[in-house]
């Protein structure tokens, strides 16, 4: 039987291609791709196939045509294309790939006036976002006039009009494996183009929905190419079979591996970019966010965890969520769909999907379907079937358009509350503004810049230095920062310094400073000293002029594009040295200190032709000043030709991956690496390592993870440092470092973590309480860092804010000298950690760097790279790939 299937449905399939195939012009097949009901042979052809796959024994999970999905009797416009006719299969029997989902809603642009299709950016691998804007056809005209008097209502606080449109964004699937979302869009886009029921009617009639088909196509894509590839003929629901267990690194990320549900405030990825400049444009009264979770789950929907909400997002948020959800539960209680609520979810990290719209008068819904990881899996609830996974996607969406209807007049009314709610916070706020300043480094403080204008955050450039409790911070390199706009709860997470919480469980980070994660001196303002700032200024400095006959040239180490100022050089062949001690030499521009970790370029040694042409460029392209030194005699410190000044050679970096490594923190050394510095990387799976001739790599460098290398590997490993290599490691590789004897530290492991924690009166239940205890979900933490050390060179004070999401604690009793940074006595300064565990931190080993025979071994305790944004400590992994020779 399964052999009559096969043969029956693939001969019509076969059938409707030839019919495609044996056009004899290219306008024909182009016509066919738009119209395919203009192809009779081709729309029987299809629909007997489907009949053949439907009414076959053999279908379990195969997917359904998209008036399946629909709500019974539907009435359909025959003109609009389904999503089976273009795609040429039923929605759920494969795992559609993103180009075929852009092909979709192109098709579905063309053919209907209720839709018009806008490309919003490009993702790394250069696939279009795509954003969809959904209405009646006789409101196009009237859709920019309705989003200018929208956001102006947003802005100002007044009132909207009783006519006035709701504005829903949908938004689907940032996560690529989470693939039901971004399926269950075409259906949405579908219904809403083609239907007259009564339901599209309302919505469409006075409303506008923005569709966002997919969040993260890179993602999308990998994860459909995993699945489709492994989907036999007979599926396999068994949750060990290959399609369900993806390989490294899996469809969740971006390109660069990042999980672009954590980027909608720092914005390092052109996805989140495009997203944040679309919510900005229309600042929708909700916004959707739709998930998968784990397979054993059911179906999850906001509110979330009570306890567990932004200090900074009003209990009218979560009422106004509360009204929507009845509509979920009706939707859900009518087709006996399990599901759950008000707990596993918060809405605190405002970096989400979920929470981002809750901090600016928006209402932001997190939904979350148990994943068939596949096409069927099986689960404690039974079979979970990609075609339900897609139902249940689709079926929510529509009961978000019938509880916003329901709900149409709080929703028009709440930016109003809103922003009168917010009047009052601003008003018995004792802090007026806060103010960023950074001296040296012109770029942190022109990223913090940047960030702050794409959530349309208001800042004064001051044209004056800036008085803050006692201090002067000078005018051309300083932010303001008011307080009284609308943006109020959002800045104030932006420089939140919070500890304590009423409920320590956190699914995410507890702390997103800006100005820690950027390094950036700030202090907060009163409205006096608010008042006196005077803005308006433009502060421009020109670049010095790179002469051609200068005897060498240098730059500071200060600037956090240093390092790819330096890395254009050296692939250019330039030779250069690292000063190890500070030095003050005349230059064309008079004489200039250098403080240690500048970058020398004798003219004297071999360098390429056009050297200060090839300086010159890099120094523009980079933004870094360098200067021309007219003389190798110094006034102060060591002459040019010291051999204190040490010789820099390009990195040749492998980066340690595969299974057990950690893709995100991979990901995010390889980002940087390629994106902040320009430098190549080779990325080699653990697996292969032992077949690897390591001394052609200056460098290694492992993430965290866990790693089981043989005792051959670990060997070469120990030979290749003795003769010359640097081994990087950070985080949980500590404990591989240490087991090896590569670095002299003991690393804490649970136990001692348990031991911390009186249990004694604890009942049962308390148990999730205590773990979340434990736990260092993501804090700032302090260390004192010697800026006389290599690793340090380029910081201006003597402690750093690092980004902890560990409760690892590291120890050693190495000598200052091989321990350049340890958390200080008091480590905790914004986010939630326990007493105890802050307590054990403190003076623990967070940098680490030991001398290995002619080589050096270097440990993070902390992740300098945490999501490509705590720019504050980037640099450190260049310092160790680029200074590293400075480690003697």
């Amino acid at each position: 039987m399964m052999k009559v299937f096969q043969t029956g449905f693939w001969m019509h399939i076969r059938k409707a291609v030839r019919c495609v195939v044996s056009s004899d012009r290219a306008q024909d097949a182009n016509a066919f791709a738009h119209s395919p009901s203009q192809h009779p042979r081709y729309a029987a052809s299809v629909g007997l196939a489907l009949v053949f796959l439907l009414s076959s024994p053999f279908s379990l999970a195969a997917g359904k045509p998209a008036n399946a999905y629909l709500p019974a009797n539907s009435a359909l416009n025959p003109a609009i294309p389904s999503p089976e006719s273009v795609l040429g299969y039923p929605v759920g029997t494969w795992h559609v790939r993103h180009d075929q989902l852009v092909r979709y809603m192109e098709i579905l642009a063309e053919k209907s006036d209720r839709i018009s299709l806008e490309v919003t950016g490009y993702t790394h691998e250069q696939r279009p976002l795509l954003l969809l804007t959904i209405t009646a056809p006789e409101n196009r005209k009237n859709l920019p006039k309705w989003r200018e008097e929208h956001v102006e209502n947003v802005a100002q606080g007044t009132r909207a009009a009783d006519n006035a449109p709701l504005v829903l964004y949908m938004g689907y699937s940032v996560h690529g494996n989470e693939p039901s979302g971004a399926n269950a869009s075409m259906l949405v886009a579908y219904y809403l183009a083609a239907s007259s029921d009564a339901r599209v009617t309302a919505m469409l009639k006075n409303n506008v929905v923005l569709l966002d088909p997919s969040f993260n196509p890179d993602g999308l894509s990998r994860f459909a190419q995993w699945a489709n590839m492994h989907k036999g003929q007979v599926l396999s629901s068994d949750p060990d079979h290959r399609e369900h267990t993806e390989g490294w690194p899996n469809g969740r990320t971006n390109h660069y591996w990042f999980d672009l549900n954590r980027d909608w405030l720092m914005l390092v990825h052109p996805e989140s970019q495009a997203r944040i400049k679309q919510f900005q444009k229309w600042r929708p009264h909700v916004l959707t966010d739709f998930h998968e979770m784990g397979t054993d789950s059911t179906y999850f929907f906001q509110p979330g965890v009570p306890s567990r909400k932004n200090p900074f997002t009003p209990e009218g948020n979560v009422r106004l969520t509360e009204a929507l959800a009845e509509s979920f539960v009706q939707a859900f209680d009518d087709q006996k769909t399990l599901y759950f609520s008000q707990e596993g979810f918060d809405d605190f990290y405002y970096g989400k999907g979920s929470t981002y719209p809750d901090a600016q008068g928006s209402i932001g819904i997190l939904f979350e379907q148990a994943s068939s990881r596949g096409h069927i899996q099986d689960s404690v609830n039974g079979p979970v079937e990609f075609a339900q996974t897609i139902q249940n996607q689709f079926t929510m969406s529509l009961a978000v358009f019938d509880g916003a209807l329901k709900n149409k007049a709080a929703l028009t009314e709440y930016p109003r509350r809103f922003f009168n709610e917010t009047q009052s916070l601003i008003k018995d706020d004792s802090v007026a503004a806060y103010v960023l300043n950074e001296p040296n480094d012109s770029w942190r403080l022109a990223q913090a810049k940047w960030v702050l204008e794409q959530h349309n955050i208001d800042f004064i450039v001051p044209a004056e230095d800036v008085s803050a409790n006692d201090k002067t911070y000078s005018a051309p390199h300083s932010l303001v920062v008011p307080l009284d706009q609308q943006k109020y709860r959002l800045i104030k997470s932006l420089f939140s310094t919070q500890q304590q919480f009423p409920d320590n469980t956190f699914y995410d980070v507890s702390n997103w400073n800006l100005p820690l994660a950027f390094d950036l001196n700030y202090a907060s303002m009163s409205a006096r000293e608010l008042k006196r700032v005077k803005g308006g200024a433009k502060h421009e400095s020109a670049l010095p002029v790179v002469a051609n006959n200068a005897y060498g040239y240098a730059f500071e180490w200060h600037h956090f594009k240093s390092p790819a100022l330096l890395q254009t050089l050296l692939s250019s062949g330039v030779n250069a040295r690292i000063a190890t001690g500070s030095f003050t030499a005349a230059t064309t521009g008079g004489e200039r200190v250098f403080e240690p970790g500048s970058i020398v370029i004798p003219a004297g040694l071999a360098q390429p032709d056009n050297l200060a042409g090839l300086i010159a460029s890099a120094s523009q392209t980079q933004q870094v000043p360098v200067y021309s030194i007219t003389s190798g005699s110094t006034s102060a410190g060591n002459d040019l030709g010291s051999r204190s000044m040490v010789p820099v050679q390009a990195p040749k970096v492998l980066i340690v991956g595969g299974e057990g490594a950690d893709p995100y923190q991979v990901g995010e050394i390889w980002h940087y690496l390629d994106t902040q510095v320009g430098m190549p990387i080779t990325l080699v799976e653990q697996a292969r390592l032992g077949r690897i001739n390591l001394s052609g790599y200056s460098h290694i460098v492992f993430a965290a993870g866990r790693y089981e290398l043989s005792d051959k590997d670990t060997k070469a490993i120990g030979e290749w440092v003795k003769a010359g290599g640097t081994l990087i490691g950070q985080m949980s590789a500590l404990s591989l470092f240490a087991k090896e004897k590569w670095l002299s530290l003991q690393v804490t492991d649970r136990n001692d973590v348990d031991r911390l924690f009186d249990e004694s009166g604890l009942t049962y239940a308390d148990r999730d309480a205590l773990a979340a205890k434990k736990l260092i979900a993501g804090a700032v933490y302090k260390a004192d860092i010697d800026i006389s050390h290599p690793l340090f060179y380029g910081f201006d004070e003597p402690y750093l804010h690092l980004f902890k999401t560990t409760n690892m604690i590291v120890s050693s009793s190495q000598s200052p000298f091989n321990v350049p940074a340890r958390y200080t006595k008091s480590p905790l300064v914004a986010g939630y950690s326990a007493d105890v565990l802050a307590d054990e931190i403190a003076g623990s080993v967070a940098v680490i760097a030991q001398t290995m025979g002619k080589g050096r071994v270097i440990g993070f305790t902390d992740n300098p790279q945490f999501r490509g944004y705590w720019y504050g400590t980037s640099k450190l992994m260049s310092n160790a790939l680029m200074l590293s020779e400075a480690i003697r």
